[in-house]
């Protein structure tokens, strides 16, 4: 069944004005705090500022209205800036908002079919070699702006483009710019070991800090370096137009893939987010609610000139660790950037983009986690080949070429761990129970050679091991005259594995052999049960335990006689 169990309304009940000001406190601050990522996002991301902050607002507030989460914060991150760019360079403005409405709609459906904690399936070798991969291209996305060189156009979004750009054009660094910006990246370093040691300075975010600082040392001793003015003519001081974008057939099919790229990845992003954010307040997130609310917060925010948005990670630790208790703080996030856009947008046409570089700068560096790096040798080489192959196709091609690989890479990797725990034994003819003076039985022919075998699988029989039966394809005349085989501990079994044991016994019954199934479990017995493989086989030749079909056994050898 579909559920729709906002956060926000669990809360509201016992909501009281000490929680409220609290809410009200935090959600200031992370207003605030979100300012200048959002400007900083959108700009990395080939996008105008005025479509990130619109993005943190419209997306903000249906993430915190309709999540599933008490402290999440939603507005555009860092992940996305590889992705956005590539599809702004590609297709343009206008079909970015239609692949990010696609998403939104992906987002929603996953969420409604409560597909949340698939999500998590995704192996932490796959979602750390691409979080790093995604660190190393905004890294390298930012250094045109980090550096001020002159660049005439778009950086190209390929990685071996974009190396031979920045090789013919390091010679055109602005030494302005270039100094500029490293004493921002000194500066927000500093002042976030500081800030940690000194509660006064908690309240004043280092990327606001410095946008601040670094904004009014521009404009105090005029520095010939690029602001938003410059390059975007400032941000209007206004709501934006309500747009609906053209789709058609054609643009549609083109967006399917960049849309699933925007979708599987704000799914990841804000699942991970809002589990950092249950250990800090002591909660449990519904991640099915939290995808819906991702869904309708992507599906509105395109409908107002935003982009993609997700859970962001930083910005909702921030959120927790001000005081915020219920959704009520990040809806207050969104109306603070509201109020500032509609009253101090003109003064954010003298923002330095050397400053807003060193903020994403050091966003990237924060965003990888880098010790993986050197713990590799502690691990197996299945996960090293996952994380470095995954870490490589991110940088070097595509992210979801990257997640699409790694994901392929994981399934075999794990089809073969699992084929490695499926055995097929002999067991000994004599030590089993009911075959006592076996030697003078009937499970033994006058020249000594056994007329009965007896064989246990374990594990799980299926695509990947079923190449484990050929070994009961003996030679012609060593075959023995009945086979029993002990499913006891046999835990899974698929369609292929069935089709295994129909060959088996397809070929037994040519040379007029049989073949006995001992003590099938539940799931293996539903199948071959459904399948009509006992009806085939025949009633008598399914057995609950080992002596009961030696005994059976011992029935069909006389018969042969």
């Amino acid at each position: 069944m579909i559920s729709f169990k906002p956060k926000l309304l669990e809360c509201l009940s016992g909501y009281n004005r000490t929680i409220f000001a609290r809410d009200v406190g935090a959600g200031i601050t992370v207003g605030v705090l979100a300012l200048p990522l959002a400007l900083a996002f959108a700009i990395a991301s080939g996008c105008p500022p005025s479509a990130g902050i619109w993005t943190a607002i419209i997306a903000g507030f249906f993430i915190s209205a309709f999540g599933g989460s008490r402290v999440q914060i939603g507005g555009p991150t860092g992940a996305f800036i590889p992705i956005i760019y590539a599809i702004v360079l590609q297709y343009g403005m206008d079909n970015l908002l239609i692949a990010t409405f696609i998403a939104g709609l992906i987002l929603l459906v996953m969420g409604l079919m409560r597909l949340g904690q698939m999500i998590r399936f995704i192996p932490r070798a796959v979602v750390i070699g691409f979080t790093n991969g995604i660190a190393v291209v905004i890294f390298m996305a930012q250094i045109k702006d980090f550096l001020g060189l002159q660049i005439a156009g778009e950086m190209p979004a390929e990685f071996f483009g974009k190396l031979r750009v920045l090789g013919d054009s390091i010679h055109t660094v602005h030494w302005p710019t270039l100094l500029l910006s490293l004493a921002s990246l000194a500066f927000l370093v500093f002042y976030n070991r500081v800030s940690a040691r000194i509660p006064m300075l908690r309240r004043c975010p280092g990327p606001l800090a410095v946008l601040v600082l670094g904004t009014l040392f521009t404009f105090l001793l005029g520095l010939p370096v690029e602001t938003i003015g410059s390059r975007f003519n400032g941000i209007p001081q206004q709501i934006p137009a309500f747009v609906v974008p053209a789709l058609s057939l054609e643009t549609l099919g083109k967006l399917i893939s960049p849309a699933l790229t925007i979708a599987l990845l704000g799914g990841i992003e804000s699942l991970l987010s809002a589990r950092v954010a249950d250990g800090m307040i002591n909660d449990r997130h519904n991640p099915n609610q939290e995808l819906i609310a991702q869904g309708f917060a992507n599906i509105a925010a395109p409908f107002f000139g935003g982009f993609a948005a997700t859970g962001a990670i930083a910005r909702t630790a921030t959120n927790a660790r001000s005081g915020a208790r219920t959704p009520v703080a990040g809806i207050v996030h969104s109306a603070t950037l509201l109020a500032i856009v509609l009253v101090a947008a003109p003064l954010a046409s003298h923002i330095p983009l050397a400053v807003l570089s060193a903020i994403v700068v050091l966003v990237s560096i924060h965003m990888g986690n880098w010790r993986e790096f050197r713990e590799l040798r502690r691990y197996s080489y299945n996960y090293r080949i996952l994380l470095l192959t995954t870490f490589f196709i991110t940088v070097v091609f595509d992210l979801t070429l990257a997640v699409e690989l790694g994901m392929v890479l994981a399934t075999l990797f794990f089809i073969f761990r699992v084929s490695a725990l499926t055995k097929i034994e002999p067991l000994p003819l004599q030590a089993l129970p009911g075959s006592e003076d076996a030697e003078s039985s009937p499970f033994f022919g006058r020249d000594g050679i056994a007329r009965v075998a007896v064989w246990k699988i374990s594990g799980i029989l299926f695509f990947g091991s079923i190449n484990k039966l050929d070994i009961l394809h003996a030679p012609h005349e060593t075959r023995p005259q009945v086979m029993v085989l002990d499913l006891q501990d046999l835990l899974q079994l698929d369609t292929t594995g069935l089709e295994g044991l129909e060959a088996i016994h397809r070929q037994m019954s040519l040379e007029n052999r049989s073949l006995i199934l001992c003590a099938p479990g539940e799931q293996p017995g539903s199948l071959l049960r459904r399948s009509g493989f006992f009806d085939r086989l025949g009633a008598h030749n399914v057995c609950d335990d080992l002596p009961g079909a030696l005994a059976e056994a011992r029935k069909s050898l006389e018969k042969m006689k």
